[in-house]
């Protein structure tokens, strides 16, 4: 398994408190997390601007992916680092009771031909439902 230090080691970013701090979050709670749920969980230990910033640093440099929510606030999962090459483009499945929003990086979505004229940016499939932890 990853650690936060190899996780930073290996994306050549610079080691920092807060880094390693929000990454240990994500390896420990393996769900999406909002910027407001690493607020509290990491305790004001790190003010709300530097977390910001971790995380637009993250999303740039392939760390943590955008995860879409039918909340509206924005999430973001751990990428993979099992693999060197990692797709963003797989299902996400949110909980309706717990609220959890999980990577299913085994389903990965379908290839969709645009009309001439349109180009892909992302594609994003959220699946709603019961998760194994609340069936």
């Amino acid at each position: 398994m990853s650690s936060p230090l190899s996780i930073l080691q290996s994306h050549k970013l610079r080691i920092t408190d807060c880094r390693q701090e929000i990454i240990r979050e994500f390896l420990d709670k393996q769900v999406a997390l909002a910027h407001s749920d690493l607020e509290d969980s990491l305790d004001s230990q790190f003010d709300r601007v530097t977390i910001y910033r971790t995380l637009k640093t993250f999303v740039d440099k392939d760390v943590v992916h955008k995860v879409l929510d039918d909340s509206g606030a924005t999430k973001y999962a751990l990428c993979s680092h099992e693999e060197e090459v990692h797709n963003h483009e797989h299902v996400h499945f949110k909980c309706e009771i717990c609220g959890e929003t999980t990577c299913l990086e085994s389903i990965t979505l379908p290839n969709i031909k645009l009309p001439k004229g349109f180009k892909k940016k992302e594609m994003n499939l959220l699946v709603q439902g019961v998760c194994v932890k609340c069936h």
